[in-house]
């Protein structure tokens, strides 16, 4: 994730950074202005057309499509952003979680064994859950407590060894009743967030509407040429060029945030976030 200030708006104008949108569609950006300066002589050139109330009318239709397609890119940036938004909630509600359980193993427990284990085990599954969300199986960032299986549920693991790590202590009289009802609620939470995780990043936006949207825009700027030659002469070639860098931006910006686990440059900065797990469990369960 990017940390900016955005007081300092009037820099971003000139600045152009990785994750702008101007670097990644300047070679459409290119093709589209050499198809409206190729639309624009041929007509300027070879169609005497410009008297023709029929090629001035076309107009009328981009600007009643502009509204259509304003909205469905109004929608589509909001559910995308919906969607990033209540990921950083679930890594809230999963932080504020792994504080409140160590908090109450602190105030539970004295024993060594007991705060060693645990002061391991709550990062870990912050960690798990991070390499589950990427799909990626590298271990190295989780202390090694449990004799973890790659080919299974790493955030169920961890959960399961939480969970029978409590009922131990319950069996053996370190914990009483009350207080192991307690601790099962934090890390039942665990899991509700693992599953809210899980629900965003395997249910992404309907592959119809996604395409549709695509399609939408590459017909719109395309047939712009036509219907606004004889009223802007080669001025088009600007215009189709800044109307598609507004469109297709809207329609990146939205792909990037709806799966907001990743490492895109504006994904949730769910590394820091563990890492800030490990480091506040591991303050109080010293």
């Amino acid at each position: 994730m990017i940390n900016y200030n955005p007081k300092d708006w009037f820099i971003f104008i000139f600045r152009f950074t990785k994750a702008d949108t101007f670097r990644r569609l300047l070679p459409l950006m290119l093709a589209v202005s050499v198809y409206s300066g190729a639309i624009a002589y041929f007509e300027l050139n070879y169609l005497n057309l410009a008297e023709s109330q029929y090629i001035r009318n076309i107009g009328l239709m981009h600007s009643v499509l502009g509204f259509v397609i304003s909205l469905l890119l109004v929608f589509r940036t909001n559910t995308a952003y919906d969607r990033w938004w209540e990921g950083r909630k679930i890594w809230g509600g999963l932080t504020n979680s792994c504080r409140n359980l160590a908090i109450k193993i602190q105030a539970m427990t004295t024993d060594e064994k007991d705060r060693q284990f645990f002061r391991l085990m709550i990062p870990n599954y912050g960690f798990a859950l991070k390499n589950l969300l990427r799909e990626n199986e590298n271990f190295h960032e989780l202390d090694p407590v449990l004799d973890l299986k790659r080919e299974k549920h790493l955030p169920n693991q961890l959960a399961a060894g939480l969970y029978t790590r409590i009922n131990a202590m319950h069996t053996e009289g370190r914990l009483t009743t009350a207080q192991m009802l307690i601790l099962n609620e934090d890390v039942k939470a665990l899991t509700d967030h693992c599953g809210a995780c899980e629900r965003i990043k395997n249910t992404p936006i309907p592959f119809t509407y996604s395409v549709f949207i695509k399609k939408f825009i590459f017909f719109y700027v395309m047939t712009l040429p036509f219907g606004w030659v004889f009223s802007m002469g080669y001025f088009i070639v600007p215009v189709v060029v800044l109307i598609l860098y507004a469109l297709a931006s809207l329609e990146l910006i939205a792909e990037e945030i709806e799966n907001p686990f990743g490492t895109d440059a504006n994904d949730l900065p769910i590394d820091q976030i563990c890492h800030n797990i490990r480091k506040h469990v591991g303050e109080l369960l010293t």
